[in-house]
């Protein structure tokens, strides 16, 4: 079994508020329920142009996470062009 951690740090120019941050975050997750994750935001929750969210999916083999990770990772890309500033992934295994 291996469990592996996405952590993506977003810039949202267009935030005016956190409300606007929060309608942004929301289309990402709505969007990312498609796939075998859980994602959560878990950083900068006072700012209201960054963002930083966990992904995490467990599964047999690190191989299959690495894949399902970086579909995460292009489907925010595809979401919203540009916001992306980093990722990092981590494994338990």
């Amino acid at each position: 079994m291996v469990v592996a951690l996405l952590s993506v740090e977003l810039y949202l120019p267009g935030a005016q508020s956190l409300k606007d941050k929060r309608m942004v975050l929301r289309r990402v997750k709505d969007r990312l329920a498609k796939f075998n994750v859980s994602v959560s935001e878990v950083a900068h929750h006072d700012l209201w142009q960054r963002a930083g969210l966990g992904v995490v999916t467990i599964s047999t083999t690190q191989a299959h996470t690495e894949q399902e990770l970086a579909a995460v990772a292009d489907e925010i890309e595809r979401i919203e062009p540009g916001a992306i500033t980093w990722t990092g992934i981590e494994f338990l295994v």
